[in-house]
């Protein structure tokens, strides 16, 4: 008997591990059942309240990485149940919201757009998932699917919105952004991940940036949601060109896939190393 309390102790400590590992894992259900609402709503022609939806999984699938970390509940399944849940939420949902609300209109067309973003979306959590080279936490490989999905929803909420007064969407804008999203979702273009900013450093441009934001997303949501996501979407290939035209140094270990095809210099040990883009001519 004495045998028998001894085994039983430790029950209420792994019933508790237990709980830590669901609660991360519930705010992956919640973003997985906001992108099934969404789907729905798609289906009703209600397409605000299915925008919002993929909003709202949105918010939740940033909250559970955070929590899995905070709780020090991360697993691999864990990992694979955010992917599919990503790839409904941001893949399937805004791909049927597109294009029951406008790519429809461009028959096959607009049927292939929309294939394309939720197969470049697949691709690119994929290509996430099984990545072996180590990448810098400051930087994403290719926009990631919540901001390509995004940058669809911002533009379905404010088409009605006081941006529509300055900027009317013109005819075939979601299709060419759907194009260009996909695309973008599996380039090999470094997205900032803003991780590790140090807003403190500057203390008075940071605050007075902060107050504009946060006055234009007080007087206009939709509109300036769209500006942001829109912004950001344009960082990586703006980043690019500035790479290209020598304006700015890349700065990264050369191994590094999302640097080594942009050249540039990498502090390893006090040194500074120089390393160029794969092709480019050697200095004599």
């Amino acid at each position: 008997m004495e045998s028998y309390r001894n085994d039983e102790a430790p029950a209420p400590e792994r019933h508790r591990g237990r709980g830590i590992y669901i609660l991360p894992n519930l705010f992956t259900a919640g973003n997985l059942f906001f992108g099934f609402y969404s789907i729905l709503a798609g289906f009703q022609h209600r397409w605000r309240d299915a925008a919002l939806a993929i909003l709202i999984a949105a918010v939740f699938d940033n909250l559970d990485g955070k929590v899995a970390r905070l709780a020090r509940a991360t697993s691999a399944f864990g990992v694979e149940f955010d992917s599919l849940a990503d790839l409904v939420s941001f893949g399937a949902a805004p791909a049927l919201l597109v294009y029951n609300s406008d790519l429809f209109a461009y028959h096959r067309l607009g049927m292939a757009a929309a294939f394309l973003f939720l197969a470049c979306g697949a691709l690119r959590l994929a290509r996430f998932n099984v990545m072996t080279t180590k990448i810098s936490s400051k930087y994403f490989l290719g926009l990631p699917i919540p901001a390509g999905a995004l940058v669809l929803v911002s533009a379905e909420l404010a088409r009605t919105g006081p941006l529509s007064h300055l900027f009317s969407f013109p005819p075939g804008f979601f299709l060419l952004a759907t194009y260009l999203v996909s695309i973008l979702m599996v380039s090999p273009l470094r997205y900032r991940s803003f991780k590790e900013v140090h807003l403190l450093r500057k203390p008075m441009p940071t605050f007075v940036t902060v107050m504009i934001v946060a006055l234009s997303f007080f007087l206009y949501p939709s509109s300036s949601f769209f500006v942001v996501i829109l912004l950001y979407a344009l960082l990586g290939p703006l980043e690019y060109l500035l790479y290209r035209m020598g304006v700015k140094k890349a700065v990264g270990d050369p191994g590094d896939p999302v640097l080594g095809w942009m050249g540039g210099t990498v502090k390893r040990r006090g040194r500074v190393i120089r390393f160029r883009r794969p092709g480019s001519p050697r200095n004599p």
